[in-house]
């Protein structure tokens, strides 16, 4: 495999992808094998909750093993499922907090004080 050293990567590429459309019965060792073939990965998290399932984390070693995974599994089909490969965004998992919704609370709270 090369890689350029100089390469410039976009901002939004990353170590760690977020993996949606999973069949519900996909293991860890069967993620392993199927994002292995790409570099080392240092950790696998399957959703295993109601609202957490069909989801999951890969997080290889190497940010370029990442980004080939990216370009090469999106749409890959399991089981009858096309897989969805992202990259990671914390800035976009976390809930927008609502600021009128927050002085209300914060309004209701000095009134029981």
């Amino acid at each position: 495999m090369s890689r350029k050293s100089n390469a410039r990567l976009p901002p939004e590429v990353n170590r760690i992808l977020y993996v949606k459309n999973l069949p519900y019965q996909i293991t860890s060792e069967k993620m392993y094998d199927i994002f292995g073939k790409f570099g080392a990965i240092r950790q696998i998290r399957v959703g295993n909750k109601p609202d957490t399932r069909g989801t999951g984390f890969v997080v290889f070693e190497d940010i370029y093993d990442a980004k080939n995974a990216v370009d090469h599994l999106s749409g890959f089909n399991i089981d009858g499922r096309y897989l969805i490969v992202l990259y990671y965004q914390q800035n976009k998992t976390v809930k927008k907090i609502d600021p009128e919704k927050k002085k209300q609370e914060i309004e209701m709270m000095k009134e029981l004080l």
